[in-house]
């Protein structure tokens, strides 16, 4: 399952016109936590202005965390996080330096206990994954920009969590 929601390939092509929007180097969870917020502050403008459709920032934002929290905890030092614009999109790259280590989606964990934040930012991307240069693991999302949501049919054909208490059980008798 990991390999068809989290596969290794690598980010699609920047259309014409990419920018850089900024680079980030955290060495903990606070310092992430400093960083997203000034990603909002810097994009609180666009939003305002409404060059990005509303709820794109917020996923955005949600991404960021997500991504940057899981190379956090579970890559090595040092976390570079890189966020590109296009005229469509968002392209989050968090690199760390565990390069054998893809993103591995929980799998049959009470969510009370953690790790779904994989599915979360596969729910809210229009595209993601992975890729290693044998040195640096990069995940990462793209996150459109034009849209209030991720596209319903990325949505639609990826995995579900396996959890225990949403399996069909046989009635009691």
């Amino acid at each position: 399952m990991t390999d068809v929601m989290w596969g290794n390939r690598p980010p699609p092509a920047l259309e014409g016109g990419a920018s850089l929007v900024g680079r980030w180097t955290p060495g903990s969870a606070a310092e992430l936590t400093r960083s997203r917020r000034s990603l909002a502050t810097a994009l609180a403008t666009e939003q305002a202005a409404g060059t990005v459709a509303g709820g794109a920032v917020e996923r955005l934002l949600l991404v960021f965390e997500e991504v940057g929290s899981n190379a956090l905890r579970h890559g090595g030092g040092p976390v570079e996080i890189t966020l590109t614009r296009t005229p469509t999109h968002w392209l989050l790259e968090v690199s760390d330096a565990a390069p054998d280590v893809g993103p591995a989606p929980a799998v049959d964990r009470d969510a009370a206990l953690g790790g779904l934040g994989l599915y979360v930012v596969a729910r809210v991307c229009g595209a993601h994954g992975w890729f290693s240069d044998g040195v640096r693991k990069t995940v990462w999302a793209r996150v459109d920009h034009t849209r209030a949501e991720a596209p319903a049919e990325v949505v639609d054909a990826l995995p579900k969590p396996r959890l225990a208490a949403t399996r069909r059980h046989q009635p009691c008798r």
